[in-house]
């Protein structure tokens, strides 16, 4: 994906201008996010569920988590501040397993990460379906483009290997997130749109320098700091985020629940839904 992107950027400086490059993110980032319609938000309070939350001018946020999860306290508190309408769900174990069984189903997949973020978008889809919206917003892409895993931290000693590792992510959105997602929003009818995979937008991210991005210790760097620069509260534009599938116990109802059929890996768990 956007792999027609590279040549053309080639050889190319990097942007290092960081008040120049958050005026036009801004910019950028507004012209993604508007929609005339009404739209529905994945909404987990980090930063860019956050980002896209603040400036949807039309929107409902829905938000799912297990008992103890913390997104859903947190995204209530982040919706408030940025006053937006909010949908939470707390969902139980039993709930939990009728979601496993149909994400695993309509993936055909028993790989434990993508069935545990795909559980979070069907819950949140299944939300949305019932409010009758037709567009969902997710944060699909900014991990990529502002260097957002874990795992980027560790390429902060060579530059160049971080700008080629987000280029690889990029190139492999295609087969890992999207058709992980898409079956699902297909499923229910939903459009689901990725902003932050705005072909302009990204044309520009990836010309921004890579130090502008992360370091050892912050990820995204250039796009917290455009976020509040945008209005987002401190507080929430800097907050450290973990993924989906943990933040919302997905995981750990898979690990309890294979637990209780007795198998001691999730994937076995899986397999045996897969089968049936």
């Amino acid at each position: 994906m956007f792999e027609h992107l590279r040549p053309q950027l080639e050889g190319k400086p990097f942007l290092t201008n960081k008040e120049e490059i958050i005026a036009h993110l801004k910019i950028l980032l507004k012209k993604a996010i508007q929609s005339k319609e009404k739209v529905g938000i994945a909404f987990s309070g980090g930063l860019d569920s956050s980002v896209l939350a603040l400036l949807a001018p039309n929107c409902q946020l829905y938000t799912v988590g297990l008992e103890n999860s913390s997104d859903v306290a947190w995204s209530i508190e982040v919706a408030q501040k940025i006053k937006k309408p909010i949908t939470t769900k707390i969902i139980s174990l039993v709930e939990a397993e009728r979601i496993i069984k149909a994400v695993v189903h309509i993936l055909q997949s028993t790989d434990v990460t993508h069935v545990g973020i795909g559980c979070v978008v069907y819950a949140v889809l299944e939300m949305a379906k019932k409010d009758n919206i037709k567009v969902v917003y997710g944060g699909l892409g900014a991990e990529e483009i502002f260097g957002g895993y874990k795992r980027h931290i560790e390429y902060g000693k060579d530059l160049e290997n971080i700008h080629e590792k987000l280029w690889e992510g990029l190139y492999g959105m295609e087969e890992r997130d999207l058709a992980r997602d898409l079956p699902i929003a297909q499923h229910f009818g939903i459009k689901l749109v990725a902003p932050f995979l705005n072909e302009e937008l990204v044309t520009y991210a990836m010309q921004i320098d890579p130090t502008l991005k992360i370091n050892n210790e912050r990820r995204k760097i250039i796009l917290q700091d455009t976020a509040f620069a945008l209005g987002l509260p401190k507080v929430v534009a800097y907050r450290k985020k973990m993924a989906a599938q943990y933040s919302s116990k997905f995981d750990r109802a898979l690990e309890r629940l294979a637990k209780k059929k007795g198998f001691s890996l999730k994937k076995e768990y899986l397999k045996t839904i897969l089968k049936k």
